[in-house]
């Protein structure tokens, strides 16, 4: 009785310091957890709910140039923009090509225009570096780049790589030659500061083209392959309109959807109560850990929260609300076939957990591909659901199933307070 009496505290004093931690932060140092509310170090507001800047570049170019190629060197501008941001921790950007040759980037929390221009500048910036730092090669000297599917060593098996194509093959024979000598191999490309590849170097190649080969499928090598050819764009991007753009929604829409996600809270937790007694009551202190945890959690990612990342946060509880009634479902089940009350909690918690564990597991899948594959709004919709479903599982499975057992060995062993079963009681 002790041990789950201490158990049951133990849980209790976790929910309290998560909710503190949720509301109030804490710092001790440089050691810093912020608020749900702190918009600056804690949970950062989409573009819909606080507003931000918005800044319209325009492609430069000469009479030299070939217009035929524009709209896949503007496809490449807005990949390498999005990545820009992305990599900044800005998911839920926005970034859209406007007419032929212009793209916007609209960026949530930014007050000061002149901050988004330091944070996206206006060319990318290609270098080829060792393990060291040190330049071999830069954007300009690069020709071209692009995705290809073949062969790429004598084994014939074709697989997907990218090919480079040089401007100086005496230069580049020179920089591999050197790099093939180092203890480390490596000639790593690096965008803006990242690197996006770090291909080895095993010989010379004197040659005015290149494969970089690796674990690449389809996407993954045209997405290198666009990064690469951003850095040797043939024009430049100009500033041409900057401005400040207020929240779409209104300054109370997170105010007003939390306040909406609450009342629909505790109508959920009313009837899990009522409906489902005990396991229903253990369920509504997991959802409180839940709700909890992710806060916090939210608040040390830097989470951009947009109303479809409250729309991924409500979805995930409902997804959690789902879980346990699976489980509940199933004791109520076993109970009514005659078995005791811990023989059906044993039962119901076994063998719902892999339908559990099978449906969450598709919906992550879906959340990845949706973060991968989607951009702003969509990445930010993927984040809150993915983080909520892996929440979600451990809080069904674990936490709730914790606390039904606690109250079980409390004494509290009579069918009726579990379900609703005409069904003799347990001695």
């Amino acid at each position: 009785m002790a041990k789950r009496i201490t158990g049951f505290v133990a849980i209790i004093l976790v929910i309290a310091l998560l909710g503190y931690l949720a509301i109030c932060g804490l710092e001790i140092g440089s050691f810093k957890i912020a608020s749900v509310t702190d918009t600056e170090d804690g949970i950062r507001r989409g573009l819909d709910l606080v507003g931000g800047s918005s800044v319209t570049f325009e492609a430069m170019y000469d009479d030299k140039y070939d217009t035929a190629n524009l709209a896949g060197d503007m496809e490449i501008a807005v990949a390498i923009m999005r990545t820009r941001l992305t990599t900044a921790g800005y998911t839920e950007a926005e970034v859209y090509q406007v007419g032929e040759n212009r793209l916007r980037a609209d960026v949530p929390s930014v007050s000061d225009p002149d901050e988004l221009i330091k944070l996206l500048g206006a060319t990318a910036q290609l270098t080829f570096e060792d393990n060291d730092g040190n330049v071999y090669l830069t954007g300009s000297d690069i020709k071209d780049a692009y995705a290809n599917y073949g062969p790429v060593s004598g084994t014939g098996v074709s697989v997907h790589h990218v090919v480079l194509e040089l401007n100086d093959a005496k230069k580049f024979g020179e920089v591999t030659s050197a790099i093939s000598k180092l203890d480390e191999n490596i000639l790593n490309v690096v965008l803006d500061g990242e690197k996006i590849s770090s291909p080895a170097v095993n010989e010379k190649i004197e040659s005015e083209s290149a494969v970089i080969s690796g674990s690449f499928d389809a996407e993954s090598a045209k997405t290198l392959a666009n990064l690469i050819a951003a850095g040797q764009l043939p024009f430049s991007l100009e500033r041409v309109e900057l401005r400040a753009v207020g929240a779409t929604l209104g300054d109370r829409a997170l105010e007003t959807s939390i306040f909406a996600g609450l009342i629909g809270l505790l109508i959920i937790m009313a009837f899990m109560i009522v409906y489902y007694r005990l396991p229903g009551f253990s369920a509504c202190i997991s959802l409180l850990f839940y709700m909890a945890f992710f806060a916090v959690l939210m608040s040390v990612l830097h989470v951009n929260l947009s109303l479809a990342g409250i729309a991924g946060i409500l979805l995930s509880i409902g997804m959690a609300v789902d879980a346990n009634v699976i489980i509940f479902e199933r004791i109520k089940e076993e109970l009514a076939s005659g078995k005791t009350v811990r023989s059906a909690i044993n039962a119901g918690f076994h063998r719902a957990t892999s339908a559990i564990v099978d449906s969450n597991i598709t919906t992550i899948i879906a959340a990845l591909v949706l973060y991968y594959l989607g951009s702003g709004t969509i990445q930010g919709f993927a984040l809150t659901l993915g983080l909520g479903i892996v929440i979600s599982m451990f809080t069904a499975i674990v936490m709730t199933r914790a606390l039904v057992y606690i109250f079980y060995g409390f004494g509290l062993k009579k069918p009726a307070l579990y379900a609703k079963v005409k069904k003799v009681e347990e001695n």
